[in-house]
């Protein structure tokens, strides 16, 4: 059961009370560098004092020609033998998941090795899995954008799966449109809200004000133009103060210091 979980730009730590793991994900494989992998884990053992880390890296291609092993060695010994867990899923047969109950695997599917003539049945299949297996309407909306980022469909194509898939487009579609419309009248609420605090403040604010320019008047006669503008542009704060001098002071200025 994991515990804790940080993050770097491509990866992900997990930590439990026996081990920590660390999972990486690479968008371009040329990217990768097993130099910088070890050197992240074996960070992260001296951190979490641990001897138990298990690295994964997720290529979302193919990951053909990347090394697999780190192994530094003199003429008698090796004092250092790496490697880590992989997963390229350029590499994996979208048949072989495309039914699969996994939400991961299904939002994958777009990255997986298909012929390119079925891109919409794949398209379609992610789709439907992420309806099925994420029963959370925000997290939905969320992996929509996944799966249409790496899908990547064109116009074309789009409107490919929506004469070809009508029932779950229509579905999404309602969906997205549900969500946006629900989250405008949340931003619209809050703004009213926030709006009508500001202005409870901004009122209270200019009732002090007026009432220690009445009090001011009262004792010290007309007030100079240089007086009212500081006095407007005072916080409620120092009003208060202005107004509990006013008691006591002989002159004005004693009242604005």
């Amino acid at each position: 059961m994991p515990i804790s979980a940080r993050t770097n730009p491509c990866c992900t730590i997990r930590t439990s009370r026996t081990s920590s793991s660390t999972t990486c994900t690479e968008s371009d494989a040329r990217r990768f560098s097993i130099h910088r992998l070890a050197h992240y884990c074996l960070d992260l053992a001296e951190l979490m004092e641990t001897d138990r880390v298990v690295p994964v890296v997720i290529f979302l291609r193919q990951a053909k020609g990347v090394a697999q092993r780190l192994r530094l060695s003199g003429d008698q010994d090796t004092y250092l033998d790496f490697h880590y867990l992989s997963c390229a899923l350029g590499e994996l047969s979208y048949e072989d998941y495309r039914d699969s109950d996994n939400l991961v695997a299904r939002l994958n599917l777009p990255n997986m090795r298909y012929p390119a003539q079925r891109k919409i049945e794949v398209y379609a299949q992610a789709v439907r899995g992420l309806t099925t297996l994420e029963p959370d309407p925000e997290k939905q909306l969320k992996y929509l954008d996944f799966i249409d980022i790496y899908a990547a469909l064109d116009d074309n194509e789009r409107a490919e799966y929506q004469r070809d898939y009508p029932d779950e487009a229509q579905t999404m579609s309602r969906f997205a449109e549900r969500f946006r419309e629900e989250g405008m009248q949340q931003g619209m609420q809050q703004g009213m809200q926030q709006g009508m605090q500001q202005g409870m403040q901004q009122g209270m604010h200019q009732g002090e004000a007026l009432v220690l320019e009445r009090l001011l008047r009262l004792k010290f006669g007309t007030l100079p133009d240089a007086v009212q503008q500081r006095i407007e542009q005072a916080s409620e704060q120092t009003l208060l103060e202005w107004s509990e001098r006013v008691l006591t002071a002989s002159r004005l200025d004693e009242v604005l210091h």
